[in-house]
């Protein structure tokens, strides 16, 4: 679609990503049931995944932790649904292109090639985040 944001459009390649700063290996297994990048308090049901590079490299720059934003390509070895935390409530009909899995998802390579965020995008978005906490409106669906 012509008028689709960068941030909607599905990668070239066709292939899942995963952002983090988590450390992995192609080979690695990302599993359900293990802390979340984004809450510490809160362990997640589902390993997440996007068809958009930019949703990737977002993610990694909002996950936890002092490492390095890491962007990697992923399949999954199970089914995959639509993410309710974006799609339902935020952006109807998946233009995220963003999804779950409740089984393993194998890391088979790392995304390199891709561009961070400005600080001042990255400031906003934090700052609305902020505000969804503060309103009680940061639910997650998990």
């Amino acid at each position: 679609m012509a008028d689709t944001p960068e941030r909607f459009t599905v990668h070239e390649s066709g292939v899942w990503f995963h952002g983090t700063k988590a450390d992995l290996k192609v080979g690695d297994h990302l599993v359900p049931g293990h802390r979340s990048n984004y809450r510490p308090e809160h362990t997640a049901n589902y390993v997440y995944m996007t068809k958009v590079l930019d949703g990737a490299v977002l993610a990694a720059e909002m996950a936890q932790g002092d490492g390095p934003c890491r962007v990697y390509v992923v399949e999954p070895e199970g089914p995959v649904e639509d993410d309710p935390n974006v799609t339902d409530k935020k952006f109807p009909g998946n233009p995220t292109h963003s999804f779950r899995s409740d089984r393993p998802v194998r890391v088979v390579g790392e995304m390199t090639d891709w561009t961070p965020h400005s600080p001042e995008f990255l400031q906003r978005f934090r700052e609305g985040l902020e505000v969804l906490r503060r309103e009680g409106r940061d639910v997650v669906y998990d």
